[in-house]
């Protein structure tokens, strides 16, 4: 009975409601329905309505309820329309999970202004508008979480990911910022980084042996992340333990940014 008081204290979202964009497959889906194990309403954001609702089914699969919430966010309207139609479907926006995001793999040279408009309007402008537009509601309320899904191209250099790499460190200092300002509103906001990944849009690269290889060679746990080990940090986050934790970046990847090892990172050569 003591642990079961310890985790509600810590981590039950009870009666709280939970917005995740881009949660239609991926890390989103697998943040959706930890968040609904966790007691949580949860609106479930995507571009496609069979993969939403797939999600919305795996929610309710594990006890939650899902609001199916489809649509583009690549503009300010459609971002307020999104915040707007999810606090009607759910009654209340506690947290606001911004998972979306998209990635055009090209050299500097031949990245091109449609590219970066592109995005940046997904990786940056929908979560600074999205969470503008989720913050009334959220001081109405006593406060609310913001956590934002970054990307360790907000620290590490990696080329053809130019775009992608400013857009995720833009995040990161948005995080700060967002943070400083909200603080009195009693809302905080967070950063959750995944390190390198296996997930669906992430098979081509594992697929790739030559990458694959450079890639174990310079984690030290020698393999990729999957969803399922972000969920601890998101409750984290999500829940009341992280009243005191904002403005933070948090990653998770196998200590890929710890370092190397002068012994051991020939291993796999």
């Amino acid at each position: 009975m003591q642990m079961n008081s310890l985790w509600e204290r810590c981590f039950s979202l009870a009666g709280k409601t939970a917005l995740v964009t881009g949660a239609s497959g991926g890390i989103g889906r697998t943040l959706a329905v930890a968040l609904a194990e966790a007691g949580a309403a949860v609106g479930v954001h995507g571009r496609n309505r069979e993969r939403t609702e797939e999600t919305c089914r795996a929610v309710e699969e594990a006890g939650g309820r899902a609001a199916p919430l489809i649509g583009d966010i690549e503009t300010v309207e459609q971002c307020r329309a999104l915040i707007a139609e999810a606090h009607a479907a759910l009654g209340r926006l506690d947290i606001l999970v911004n998972c979306a995001a998209t990635n055009r793999r090209k050299p500097l040279l031949d990245a091109t202004p449609e590219d970066f408009d592109a995005i940046v309007a997904i990786n940056v402008r929908a979560p600074y508008f999205l969470s503008q537009a989720a913050h009334p509601y959220m001081v109405a309320q006593g406060g609310g979480k913001i956590i934002h899904i970054g990307s360790i191209n907000s620290f590490y250099g990696l080329d053809n990911v130019s775009l992608y790499g400013l857009s995720k460190g833009g995040l990161a200092q948005l995080t700060k910022v967002m943070a400083v300002e909200w603080a009195p509103d009693n809302i905080q906001v967070n950063c959750l980084t995944p390190g390198f990944f296996l997930t669906p849009l992430t098979e081509g690269l594992w697929s790739q042996e030559e990458k694959a290889r450079w890639l174990r060679m310079r984690i030290p746990v020698r393999r990729p992340g999957t969803p399922d080990e972000l969920v601890g940090a998101l409750l984290l986050l999500a829940g009341p333990a992280s009243s005191y934790i904002t403005g933070q970046t948090i990653v998770v990847d196998g200590g890929f940014l710890a370092g190397g090892s002068w012994l051991r990172d020939n291993e796999l050569l």
